[in-house]
């Protein structure tokens, strides 16, 4: 499925925040020392993060806007060291129960950054659910608001 359809299934069904401006992401690239990848960056310039399936609070995937993405390290442990994480490792998906959803800005493959699901109590191991964001959304969108990588029951749709 394209990121354009995938967008636009954003926009129709769940719950969009209004875009972020180019403005915004060159200020975000500048400030973190990494670009927003082709995926991302549309998602962005589409909107600046979205709930699936529900709005907040009662949410499962918080994709987070460009102002809250922050080192994984920061957000699981509040302290951004090199002793508890990568500093590589970017939040960009809150699952709401401690646990997120990140990409990793040293392991883009074909011009991707890949997704890995980050459980708080066993941070910073990392499993790799996604290999670029439109893959994250295509399997999040069709997952019935339950966390795709940890379900054993098939996908929507």
């Amino acid at each position: 499925m394209s990121m354009e359809s995938l967008l636009a299934e954003i926009s129709r069904l769940h719950f969009p925040r209004p875009p972020a401006t180019l403005a915004q992401v060159a200020a975000f690239e500048a400030r973190m020392g990494w670009k927003l990848d082709e995926d991302l960056r549309a998602f962005y310039l589409h909107c600046n993060g979205a709930t699936l399936f529900a709005p907040l609070p009662d949410v499962n995937y918080h994709l987070l806007p460009l102002e809250r993405i922050e080192r994984a390290r920061a957000a699981i442990f509040g302290r951004d060291e090199d002793s508890a994480g990568p500093a590589t490792h970017y939040c960009v998906v809150d699952m709401q129960d401690g646990d997120y959803v990140l990409v990793d800005v040293a392991q883009q493959a074909d011009g991707s950054y890949p997704l890995l699901d980050a459980f708080h109590e066993t941070y910073p191991e990392v499993e790799r659910i996604a290999s670029s964001f439109a893959e994250f959304l295509e399997k999040a969108l069709r997952s019935g608001n339950r966390s795709f990588w940890l379900s054993t029951e098939p996908l929507e749709g």
